[in-house]
């Protein structure tokens, strides 16, 4: 008999949206979907978008306003007979809508990178029979499961079980970048100022820790081109804890332009003193850069370490995406990259995968990169 998932996502922005699309296109199973938003005319406009065509999988597709905290009568009744809650909202929102996951016994995953939040998550979803993913998105998420792929891989080939460092790299750009700042938003101005001035978590020398984020710059060239990389907050998610004594250095660092981090190290210079970095950060960058729509996203993983014989070994994986089609729509970089590991979990979840809290090292690296959504987008 065949099975109509009723799918939440709660957030109908640029990433509610593209998954919601990439469900409707891509997915092998029947779903309605609920486009929910605090906006009820972002939530309609998400849906005229997402059903702008003819969709390859049947199931309707209905809007629904969502209140600002807590829940109400509406998302009450949506959430009923609900199998998932797909949280595209901001990161400070997540610990709300696990919750609401937990009253509504419903299967939950969110993309954000906030850690204490997803701390939290962890202690209320302990013992939940339904699947809580968390950190679903590009990275974290994408970038984790990949380098943890890369380890095991590294591990079989060489058989050994510990090796030197794991390299975890993405970076969200614009296609063209221009002065002081080179760099253009491809996604929350919020979240890149909260990467900037949150810490961290890394291996050094086999053992979790923090770094402090911007602390650890250096020039890189992927695929010929030049760019700066340095440490942010949010991005290695739990390999630190998954890996802690097998390697003896990973650490996750954003990708920018040259002379990017030197234009915010200028600013976070200027914090009056008292005031919150993270909103001083946020309100200094909103004012001088644009939001921009032709984008790229660049990532880079890689292994080293010693095999059998004590040959120095380097196993490696990059990617380069460019906006691509879905349907009658064409994604940004970003929205596809980052809807598309979610759909992903969204996929495993919905045929009984997981149970109780996922984090990335508990996802099949195999699996995920050879699945529906997650091969379409980065050709894996």
């Amino acid at each position: 008999m065949n099975t109509t998932y009723k799918i939440v996502i709660a957030g109908s922005g640029g990433i509610g949206r593209a998954v919601g699309l990439l469900i409707r296109e891509l997915g092998d199973f029947e779903a309605d979907l609920y486009m929910g938003d605090v906006n009820e005319s972002h939530a309609a406009d998400s849906v005229r978008w997402i059903t702008d065509g003819s969709p390859s999988m049947p199931g309707t597709v209905l809007a629904f306003k969502m209140p600002d905290s807590g829940s109400d009568a509406i998302l009450d009744a949506v959430l009923q007979d609900a199998d998932i809650i797909l949280d595209c909202l901001p990161g400070n929102q997540s610990l709300r809508m696990a919750r609401l996951a937990c009253r509504y016994h419903v299967h939950y995953a969110n993309l954000t990178e906030y850690v204490h939040e997803t701390r939290e998550i962890i202690k209320i979803a302990e013992g939940m029979d339904k699947g809580f993913v968390l950190q679903t998105g590009l990275a974290p998420g994408f970038i984790d499961i990949l380098g943890h792929w890369l380890y095991r891989r590294f591990c079989r080939l060489y058989d050994v079980n510990k090796v030197d460092s794991i390299s975890l790299k993405v970076g969200a750009l614009p296609q063209n970048s221009f002065p002081p700042h080179f760099y253009g938003f491809t996604w929350s101005s919020v979240g890149v100022a909260t990467e900037y001035i949150k810490p961290a978590i890394v291996i050094r020398n086999f053992e979790k820790c923090t770094r402090p984020s911007l602390s650890e710059r250096a020039t890189v060239i992927i695929r010929g081109v030049t760019y700066e990389e340095d440490l942010t907050s949010g991005g290695s998610a739990d390999l630190p804890d998954a890996l802690a004594g097998k390697t003896r250095n990973l650490d996750y660092k954003t990708l920018r332009y040259p002379n990017h981090y030197a234009w915010i190290d200028r600013i976070l210079s200027s914090v009056p003193f008292g005031e919150d970095s993270v909103r001083y950060l946020e309100k200094r960058i909103e004012e001088a850069i644009p939001f921009v729509e032709d984008d790229i996203v660049v990532i880079f993983a890689s292994v080293q370490g010693r095999d059998k014989t004590g040959t120095l070994r380097l196993i490696e994986q990059s990617y380069y995406i460019e906006p691509l089609k879905v349907g009658s729509h064409y994604l940004r970089a970003i929205q596809a990259t980052t809807a598309a590991p979610m759909a992903e979990c969204a996929r495993m979840l919905l045929h009984g995968r997981f149970s109780g809290v996922v984090l990335q090292s508990r996802i099949d690296p195999l699996e995920f990169m050879k699945g529906l959504f997650v091969s379409a987008v980065f050709k894996s």
